[in-house]
């Protein structure tokens, strides 16, 4: 159970991911395939990890900058594996430049110029079956940067792609220095960021998609809204 309760407020940015023009104005970082399949977007990897290694990886970033305090859900489908999906946010620029500043070095989807570059952002890791050991012990992981900090993990309820039924509903909250995320309303992890331990608070930022080669993963109806915080039945 989570300990405290967030409603959506106002729709900030709705987008179904369901035809060309719903991606038109959102930057790649690295180099991936898309195709639309059941008004789904479907990404994959263009380069071969086995020639390319981790330049095979990529970034597929929301144009829009999203302040603070928003849920975050959006339907995700696996299709094929091994590989892994995470989502960027609340990202920026560590001296506070926007994402796509070219005063920032240019990033092509290793993923250390991520969370050991010049920007600031967290990112949650979800159907972490890229390498034999997470797929032997499943886990979704938490991690605030710059410093690739660890910061939460909970068990990870997706199947694997064999075995999945989909759409899965995903949910992130960021509230202030609070983190909750949950997968078909099951709660997965929640952390709390007091501000010291792993540097000052984040705001508002950027959301971003990546996945690790060979995966491919289909999304759709990518939500935002603000949160509010419930009252009366929270610690």
């Amino acid at each position: 159970m989570l300990y405290k309760q967030y409603e959506r407020g106002e729709c900030l940015y709705h987008n179904p991911l369901s035809n060309i023009t719903d991606i038109e104005d959102w930057k790649l970082e690295g180099s991936a395939k898309h195709s639309f399949e059941d008004s789904r977007l479907h990404l994959e990897n263009e380069l071969d990890p086995d020639i390319y290694g981790d330049d095979a990886h990529w970034v597929f970033w929301c144009p829009i900058d999203f302040p603070d305090k928003i849920i975050i859900e959006w339907e995700f489908y696996p299709v094929r594996e091994p590989g892994l999906c995470m989502i960027f946010f609340a990202a920026a620029g560590r001296r506070g430049e926007d994402l796509f500043s070219t005063d920032l070095p240019a990033r092509n989807g290793k993923y250390p110029e991520y969370h050991s570059g010049a920007i600031n952002a967290l990112h949650l890791s979800y159907f972490r079956h890229k390498h034999p050991d997470e797929r032997a012990f499943r886990t979704c992981n938490l991690r605030k940067s710059y410093g690739f900090h660890l910061v939460a993990a909970g068990a990870d309820p997706l199947p694997p792609a064999c075995d999945s039924i989909p759409p899965y509903h995903m949910k992130l909250v960021k509230y202030e220095g609070l983190v909750q995320f949950s997968i078909n309303d099951l709660p997965v992890l929640e952390w709390e960021d007091d501000g010291v331990s792993f540097g000052p608070i984040y705001g508002g930022g950027k959301i971003g998609f990546r996945q690790m080669a060979p995966m491919k993963a289909a999304y759709s109806n990518l939500t935002v809204h603000q949160a509010i915080l419930k009252t009366g039945n929270n610690n």
